[in-house]
């Protein structure tokens, strides 16, 4: 199973999610930092997340059965909507903990450990969140890419609570732990709602972009084929999986056979242009009232793009 990418990926990501996570959390209670907390806490949630990010994945990537004639693409989308769920609590957990720290004025900190430990944790989240995106984009996968936002939250977040640290140290300024504190979980929240509305439009079946239609019809002109033209292009995204379905009609004297191969070699040419895609095509007679026979199809493939109907 560690041979699949995605499941290999998301193996590292638990793995180094737990060693940073023991690290933080140890010199969280000793430091007495609010931002050294805070990048605790988000060591813990990477653990949960990439732990549910591998449970997802394997479920995804099992093969379509009776229960589930379409896959099982949409446990990844709905792990990432956990995911953004789960973030979007721990930016609201920070923003009250860091405010009761600027209410009741309790300081307790130890700057030096706490320069270290973000130090640390800055270098190791961008490692970490490097390797994860290379992985997302290699597989074309949202519970990936989501995991890899955690990490490079970890990125940004540590930079500003390290900066923060330095200026604690220099100037003296205790305040300036919560108040940072604050500033990242605001900006949390705002990559989680994002994460949450991505995975919102997987769930209600919202068509992918554009680009992807403008590809599925390249290849249906690049094939060369004798096509009358094509209709009802539909789409959708499950996990990984982009599924599409649309009508192509053919020249009306065809036999079934050929009808038949012709939409094979489209199936395949589009799966092999567009990674993830899962194609049905729905073959139809040339709507015209009297054919102009299959030689004038081969010859004119602009027939297809007018044929379309939007």
């Amino acid at each position: 199973m560690l041979k699949n990418p995605k499941v290999r990926a998301a193996t590292v990501s638990i793995t180094s999610a737990v060693l940073l996570a023991l690290i933080k959390v140890v010199f969280a209670l000793t430091s007495g930092s609010m931002a050294v907390m805070a990048s605790a806490v988000d060591s813990l949630l990477d653990i949960v997340m990439s732990g549910v990010n591998l449970l997802a994945i394997r479920h995804a990537e099992q093969p379509a059965d009776d229960c589930h004639p379409f896959g099982h693409g949409k446990f990844e989308t709905l792990a990432t909507m956990f995911q953004a769920l789960v973030i979007m609590g721990t930016g609201g957990w920070i923003v009250y903990e860091a405010g009761n720290r600027l209410y009741t004025g309790q300081q307790n900190l130890n700057v030096d450990q706490g320069i270290g430990i973000l130090a640390f944790g800055t270098l190791a989240a961008w490692g970490i969140s490097t390797y994860l995106k290379k992985a997302a984009v290699r597989t074309d996968s949202s519970a990936l890419a989501a995991d890899s936002l955690h990490f490079r939250m970890d990125i940004f977040s540590n930079l500003g609570l390290l900066f923060g640290m330095l200026l604690i140290r220099i100037f003296h300024l205790p305040w300036l732990d919560p108040t940072l504190s604050i500033l990242v979980a605001a900006y949390i929240l705002s990559e989680a709602f994002k994460l949450f509305r991505h995975a919102l439009r997987d769930i209600l079946d919202h068509e992918l972009p554009d680009e992807i239609k403008t590809q599925v019809r390249e290849v249906i002109i690049d094939q060369n084929l004798p096509l009358a033209g094509y209709h009802n292009l539909r789409t959708r995204r499950a996990g990984s999986r982009k599924i599409m379905d649309f009508h192509l009609e053919v020249c009306q004297h065809m036999s079934v056979k050929e009808a038949h191969d012709i939409a094979d070699q489209l199936e395949k040419g589009i799966e092999d242009r567009i990674l993830g895609a899962d194609v049905t095509i729905h073959v139809e007679p040339c709507p015209e009232g009297h054919c102009p026979g299959i030689g004038i199809c081969e010859q004119d493939k602009s027939r297809i793009v007018a044929a379309q109907k939007k």
